[in-house]
């Protein structure tokens, strides 16, 4: 067994890997940009070695420094991860020419089925059956709307290299295939360093169906039964749970047999995922199911395949690659249980998934436990930085059905305390309780679908939510405004209770949620305190608060929530809700900025990566101004109204940050 490794990542997966690591005895190493020099896994490893700037080409992706780390370090095996290096084959050479082992396939596995385009060649030669479409053109698509013509609209147009939904592009009508052609082969060559694309065609409703495999240098390989991950946005998953809901025992012995057929066809050796799409248009019972692709690599997802068997891949991995072999054989390996797994990302699901950046003033994930277990990148403090992938963590529930389960993931998502920026806590709580997913009635459109009823109560915080969070403050008010240890409590300039002669108290609390500005009224009197604005009306008693948590009773009805100050903002959570309160100052600026004064600010910090105005041009309402490059996504800014640009303040290459102005248009 290996003596010392380094893990060629970042953030939750580079931490999973040195806690096993750490359980066989094996000295770990980790690396770090200049973002991450404090990040979690930096702190995690027993050693931590700084590779570069924080831009991910310029440090993870730079295969030179990672192995020069390890030289220095004293490693003799690297563990990729997922994402950055995990499936480059060049890498994978490069690790063994210089006597490291690499935690993964050879490098011609890799190469046969890291390019999807040759991965579907293959496995059409080895009778696995593939999702119809081209597979063979490269980035020559001078022809490709013939080929569209041919397969038939609506096609999907996706990257040869990489995963995780970076390069893909789902096209409706032929007017828009050059511009999806042109987006995503940018956006691959951005986060994979190759900008092939291939076509095919996209099948809808359908479901997104994986099997997990193993094999060893012995001639042994093995599935781990299948993981359903049907609930994705832009392409990549948010929701995956193992078994597959409604799966067929003789499909899923059929989808088990050929991925492990679809493995041996180039003699595959460790972790690897096979997959599947799968047509349901007829129902789960009488569908086909077509190879879509085989990641090279651990999944994200691998933890619930973990919690229904008991077994922990990341230790497979490390035999594996040591020479040993499976520690199992097809018969000895079982499947209990349900497990779902959620990822917690930085995102605004009510603004079309938008990611967020910033600190994390609150972390507080529920506890490990049998049943429960959350894989972490950060800790409360950390900022979210808008180099990497936006995704915090990921919470997995094991249940002895799928509806204890569902059950165990509702009450976790609830007692998850998270604060400082937008996530979609609240879009996965919604998720849990939805009485779609509850049936098992999941597919990939599955967020499309049910968009505003899983989203239309995401940007309001509950009236409740509020009034905690201005009880918070008045409380904090009241208890720092008395005098030091040994004055008098009782002195009038004490008081922050609103007292008015001859009338009954009253204080104006001016709020600002989100875009929304709330004028509180607070009527406070001997036995309670009464909140007012817009329509709401909440009388409060009997308040009890704690360091970090308030409670009341609000209109005759007990209510709790968690909080935290963080300068002039009190952020409340309370079962997987929470509101950000700013203290606004009531006086009026005679500088304000106009919100209707026509400017187009970033949303995001970012970098501006095309151009497609310029000053003097009229635009429509709609029309793309410019796109923004920004957690390895591209996001297109585009005109909210017609007119004339006045002013361009963009540029390309320019790395901006949230809240820039970058164009003004009359």
């Amino acid at each position: 067994m290996f003596e010392t490794l380094l893990i060629a990542n970042r953030g939750e997966i580079a931490c999973r890997i040195i806690r096993t690591a750490r359980k066989m005895g094996i000295r770990t190493v980790a690396v770090y940009s200049e973002a991450d020099k404090n990040a979690l896994h930096t702190r995690s490893a027993d050693i931590a070695i700084p590779i570069g700037p924080s831009p991910a080409r310029d440090s993870y992706l730079c295969g030179e420094k990672i192995l020069a780390a390890a030289k220095s370090a004293g490693a003799d095996a690297i563990h990729p991860g997922y994402g950055f290096l995990s499936e480059n084959a060049d890498f994978a050479e490069s690790c063994e020419a210089a006597g490291l082992r690499f935690v993964g396939p050879s490098a011609s596995a890799i190469r046969a089925m890291g390019s999807k385009d040759e991965a579907k060649r293959r496995m059409e030669a080895a009778g696995v059956p593939v999702v119809p479409g081209e597979h063979s053109k490269g980035n020559d698509y001078a022809d490709w709307g013939e080929v569209a013509n041919r397969i038939g609209y609506p096609v999907l147009v996706k990257a040869v290299a990489g995963g995780g939904g970076k390069g893909m592009r789902r096209v409706d009508i032929p007017e828009d295939l050059e511009a999806a052609l042109d987006g995503a082969s940018r956006e691959a060559e951005a986060a994979f360093g190759d900008p092939r694309i291939l076509i095919e065609k996209w099948l809808a409703p359908s479901r997104h169906i994986e099997v997990q495999i193993f094999a060893d240098g012995h001639g042994n390989a093995v599935h781990l039964f299948e993981r359903d991950c049907s609930i994705q946005r832009r392409h990549q998953k948010v929701v995956e749970e193992a078994p597959a809901p409604g799966l067929t025992e003789s499909m899923r012995k059929q989808m088990g047999e050929t991925a492990i057929k679809a493995a041996q066809a180039i003699d595959y050796q460790g972790a690897g995922t096979i997959e599947f799409i799968v047509d349901v248009s007829e129902g789960i019972e009488n569908s086909c199911f077509y190879f879509m692709e085989m990641n090279t690599r651990l999944q994200v997802e691998h933890a619930v395949t973990e919690a229904v068997t008991g077994i922990d891949l990341v230790e497979w991995q490390l035999r594996v690659a040591a020479g040993e072999a499976l520690p199992l054989g097809q018969d000895q390996i079982a499947a209990s249980g349900h497990a779902i797994e959620v990822r917690l990302y930085a995102e605004d699901p009510a603004r079309r998934y938008l990611p967020q950046t910033g600190r994390l003033v609150r972390h507080r994930p529920p506890p490990d436990d049998d049943w429960t277990r959350v894989d972490n990148g950060v800790a409360e403090g950390d900022t979210i930085s808008f180099h990497y992938d936006p995704m915090i963590s990921k919470l997995i529930v094991h249940g002895r059905s799928r509806a204890s389960a569902i059950r165990r993931l509702r009450s976790a998502l609830e007692e998850y305390e998270i604060a400082g920026l937008t996530t979609n806590l609240g879009l996965l709580h919604a998720i849990a309780k939805f009485p779609a997913f509850a049936a098992g009635h999941v597919n990939t459109a599955f967020l499309t679908e049910h968009d505003l009823a899983l989203t239309m109560n995401l940007g309001h915080a509950p009236p409740e939510l509020i009034a905690l969070g201005c009880t918070a403050l008045l409380e904090n008010r009241a208890r720092t405004a008395y005098p030091q240890p040994g004055g008098d409590p009782y002195s009038p300039w004490a008081k922050t209770d609103s007292f008015r002669l001859n009338e009954d108290g009253l204080e104006r609390l001016c709020l600002r949620q989100g875009k929304n500005d709330l004028q509180i009224l607070i009527h406070p009197t001997a036995h309670a305190t009464t909140l007012e604005w817009d329509n709401h009306a909440v009388v409060v008693r009997d308040v009890s608060m704690g360091e970090d948590r308030v409670s009341a009773t609000l209109n005759g009805e007990t209510r709790s929530a968690s909080f935290v100050f963080d300068t002039d903002h009190v952020h409340v959570i309370a079962e997987a809700r929470s509101a950000k309160l700013e203290v606004v100052q009531t006086e009026i600026s005679i500088d304000g900025e106009n919100p209707g004064d026509g400017s187009i600010r970033s949303p995001m910090p970012g970098k501006i990566i095309a151009v497609l105005v310029a000053q003097g041009d009229r635009v429509e309402r709609g029309q793309a101004l410019l796109r923004l490059e920004a957690m390895k996504m591209e996001h297109t800014l585009t005109a909210p109204n017609s007119g004339k640009v006045r002013t361009l303040l963009a540029s390309l290459g320019q790395q901006v940050d949230a809240g820039k102005e970058l164009i003004v248009i009359d």
